[in-house]
């Protein structure tokens, strides 16, 4: 999800590589007749950018955090089964 969104951003004229975009995931199990299944999962997206940029492109950011994971296939793959959510932090520059 993390590329899709990086992509997105990259698309859009926000800078997303060389440490400008990072994410942290975390999962959570659950036992389903004794087996560990993942059944949710946390995606915290965390974007560094300069005070001006985010500014011009505070819409395009919130479009691309809204829209990525329906261009992502690991998204598209595991949606119906695991519950995902998501969130941004900018970090002003």
């Amino acid at each position: 999800m993390t590329g899709t969104f990086g992509g997105a951003l990259e698309a859009r004229g926000i800078p997303a590589g060389d440490g400008y975009l990072f994410s942290e995931s975390v999962g959570e199990l659950e036992k389903d007749n004794g087996t560990l299944v993942i059944k949710r999962v946390n995606v915290k997206y965390t974007l560094n950018i300069s005070a001006e940029l985010q500014a011009e492109k505070e819409a395009a950011i919130q479009r691309a955090f809204d829209l990525h994971p329906e261009s992502c296939p690991v998204y598209k793959t595991v949606q119906t089964s695991i519950d995902i959510s998501k969130e941004l932090e900018i970090v002003e520059t």
